[in-house]
């Protein structure tokens, strides 16, 4: 089961325009039980014609962490190669529209909204999640417009995610595996290495991040099993990142590699992974197109802002934005603020609810010069300021809003420094939005 599945995709904030007008009736379809199968997903895709079947190659991408960072990457070297390429992700950050990129563009609002009244209009009041209908929206766009390439991110989980549906894609890939969503995937790593190694087809090649043994162990099985050619990064797969790039190598040669555009150390896995996905798909490509992780974007990964909320900080200050809320995500961020130290870091975090806030936080407020607990109005089932203030062993105080924490912080004054907001991605949505972001 997933989230998407296991409870409703929330409506409020979240679905603008004429889009939310439609995905707001559709969510009153939404099924009292959970039947843990596809079948709901499948009968819709039949009475639309099997869209899912009539796709460009597909690269499948499930896993805890990186997995938005990755389909970024596969993207940004496909189109670097000259292909048109389809993208499915989720969530959104400012607008439901942010799903869809259709042969490069993101999906016209008016193209979305007619391709979800027609999935209403064949779905004929059965019962549907919102995230489902999404799917098959998106199914139907990327079955219509022609491209080469479909880059394809689970929701969540892997075995019983909409996504699944795809018959065999020309390549699987497995982010790193962590403890994340328990209460749907599973308490162990391995049960949730389980629910993620799900995608994996008959046949079909799987590139799988560096993994703890334990989630190795079951993705290793399961390609087994299925006879799936499995690469691994840092054994089939190996990269060295100098000053200047990275050098690469797998089974198929060696590639000379610029660093990758998204920031952080855990990056150069990423743009490896990806990397390595498309050299085992059979997706034809110039080698100059890897060059494409220089270019790569993915917002709320250390994004930089530099709109309305940026512009409330003294001069030579930097503000950055990262979405990252798990316990795993936590040890990255706090890598980050190691490579930091030239300035103090100030935090603003804020977490979703059910989340491991103290496994999240404490990398963080052990490296941080401040730490302020904040819970947008907007923000989607944001965790209370005083229960992050608790999570953060008290070391952190209420904001108790991102304005007022900035507000607090340009009072206070100080030498050049960074501010980093972070700790849900529903955040990341409520900043974005407030700082003028707008997704091209």
């Amino acid at each position: 089961m997933t989230a998407e599945r296991g409870a409703p995709v929330r409506l409020s904030g979240e679905y603008q325009g004429r889009p939310g007008a439609v995905l707001a009736r559709l969510q009153e379809l939404y099924p009292a039980l959970i039947d843990l199968s596809l079948g709901r997903l499948e009968a819709l895709l039949a009475k639309l014609g099997n869209p899912e079947r009539h796709l460009p190659p597909v690269i499948h991408v499930a896993g805890t962490n990186g997995k938005g960072s990755t389909c970024a990457n596969l993207r940004a070297i496909a189109e670097a190669g000259g292909l048109r390429v389809h993208v499915m992700s989720s969530p959104h950050l400012v607008s439901v529209t942010e799903r869809f990129r259709l042969a490069g563009r993101l999906v016209d609002e008016d193209v979305l909204v007619a391709a979800l009244e027609k999935v209403e209009q064949v779905n004929a009041g059965a019962p549907i999640t919102v995230f489902e209908v999404l799917t098959a929206a998106g199914f139907l766009l990327f079955s219509q417009v022609p491209a080469d390439l479909v880059v394809l991110e689970v929701g969540l989980g892997g075995r019983l995610d909409a996504t699944n549906v795809v018959p065999k894609p020309a390549a699987c890939v497995i982010t790193p595996v962590s403890l994340d969503h328990e209460a749907f995937l599973g308490s162990t790593v391995a049960a949730i290495a389980g629910e993620k190694a799900g995608i994996i087809k008959e046949g079909v090649p799987v590139v799988s991040a560096a993994q703890v043994p334990e989630a190795l162990d079951v993705i290793r099985s399961r390609a087994a099993e299925l006879n799936a050619p499995l690469r691994v990064i840092g054994q089939d797969v190996v990269f060295t990142e100098r000053a200047d790039g990275l050098e690469y190598r797998d089974a198929d040669g060696a590639l000379s590699l610029p660093l990758p555009a998204l920031k952080g150390r855990h990056q150069a896995g990423n743009a490896a992974l990806a990397v390595a996905a498309l050299r085992v798909s059979g997706v034809a490509l110039p080698l100059s197109a890897y060059q494409g992780i220089a270019r790569t974007f993915w917002p709320a990964r250390l994004q930089k802002l530099d709109g309305t909320l940026a512009q409330m900080l003294p001069a030579g200050w930097e503000l950055y934005l990262d979405g990252g809320h798990n316990p795993d995500a936590g040890q990255v961020l706090g890598t980050v603020l190691d490579d930091w130290k030239d300035r103090p870091v100030h935090v603003i975090a804020g977490v979703k609810q059910t989340k491991d806030a103290s496994g999240f936080l404490k990398p963080i407020v052990e490296r941080a010069a401040s730490v302020q607990a904040v819970a947008e109005p907007g923000q989607h089932l944001a965790m209370p300021v005083e229960e992050i203030i608790a999570a953060s062993g008290g070391r952190a105080i209420a904001g108790p809003t991102v304005r007022e924490a900035l507000g607090r912080l340009v009072a206070e004054g100080g030498a050049p420094a960074r501010v980093l907001i972070c700790g849900s991605l529903y955040l990341a949505g409520v900043v974005l939005a407030e700082d003028g972001w707008i997704a091209r």
